[in-house]
């Protein structure tokens, strides 16, 4: 009998997150020669991204829709998942570590019994055991543990921009199972959900992020680091003391209470450095500081230093980064 592994897809803003293709990558890494890896669309009209999600190297396809799933409903997904699970009785489940996915993970595991790890960013299988070993960040960042399941079934989240994505075969198309809505009796309905205005690209998912900190004194400060956002198609974060300033909406919040990130390139723009926002994205690829203050300690982390004040820096980097752009176009 061939071994499943589910990797759950998600659907933002008419879209598939690009975290739908990365659990696939971790489900293939995880998995054994010959093991099967499909992919999980729950929600409403979402059977037309089967075809996308086989192009990036899905094996098989599940499909539940039915118009209670238009929204995210804790109840309504987790069952819909159950009925997945009963038809495709996989060995591992992979999720983004999403607001979606750290909500529905700890449901599927209760309902198997089986083991859970949360957030990882890699998997290896060990040589003495052959287990596959997790991968995840502890103390906000600062050490990293190895975990490994005993139980028969697991659940994993995974930590977006972590792993890569698969290769795209266009034209590559994979069998759609669709599974029956079980209607199971919700004890709360969402009838609309009511969603504040955004950047074009997912904070969460980002590969540039530009954010500020108390540093940028007002709301009007956020502009400077928007234009420089727009040039470089980034997202706009902030650390916890902007949003409690009133400076930003929570939305934008990294830290240890707010987001987690992990882009390729960060740009802190008037951020301390307090450990509860270094705890949100020590583990980006490239961090750069800029700050008046020489002692900041976010110069501890950075990989380059600004020492300035950001309302003359960020514009400079803004204008230079619109010429390179300009000229590499060119060429």
């Amino acid at each position: 009998m061939t071994t499943v592994y589910l990797a759950i897809a998600e659907v933002k803003g008419g879209a598939l997150r690009q975290v739908s293709f990365e659990v696939i990558t971790a489900a293939r890494q995880a998995s054994g020669e010959g093991s099967t890896v499909a992919s999980v669309l729950i929600g409403n009209d979402v059977s037309r991204f089967a075809n996308e999600l086989a192009a990036y190297g899905a094996d098989h396809v599940y499909v539940v829709e039915h118009d209670d799933l238009r929204h995210y409903n804790a109840e309504a997904y987790d069952a819909s998942l159950q009925e997945v699970i009963q038809a495709a009785q996989p060995k591992a489940i992979f999720f983004g570590h999403t607001s979606i996915g750290k909500d529905l993970a700890p449901l599927s595991a209760a309902s198997l019994q089986a083991g859970q790890i949360s957030d990882i960013i890699a998997l290896e299988t060990d040589a003495a055991s052959g287990s596959i070993l997790y991968t995840r960040p502890i103390y906000a960042g600062k050490a990293f543990e190895q975990r490994t399941f005993t139980s028969a079934q697991s659940v994993v989240t995974v930590r977006p921009n972590n792993f890569p994505l698969p290769s795209c075969e266009a034209g590559r198309t994979a069998p759609v199972v669709n599974i029956a809505y079980p209607a199971p009796t919700l004890r709360t309905v969402i009838r609309d959900v009511v969603t504040q205005a955004a950047g074009r690209v997912d904070l969460s998912e980002a590969k540039i992020v530009i954010s500020g900190g108390r540093g940028i004194k007002s709301t009007a400060g956020f502009k400077p680091l928007e234009e420089l956002a727009e040039v470089l198609n980034g997202a706009v974060g902030a650390s916890r003391g902007a949003c409690d300033a009133g400076y930003c909406d929570y939305a934008l919040q990294i830290g240890q209470t707010g987001k987690v990130v992990t882009p390729e390139l960060y740009i802190a723009c008037g951020i301390s450095g307090a450990i509860q926002h270094v705890a949100g994205m020590s583990q980006s690829r490239v961090i750069i500081a800029i700050n008046k203050d020489p002692d900041a300690p976010i110069f501890q982390i950075a990989d380059y230093g600004i020492v300035g004040d950001l309302f003359e820096v960020v514009p400079l980097l803004t204008a230079q980064f619109k010429q390179q752009l300009k000229s590499g176009s060119a060429d």
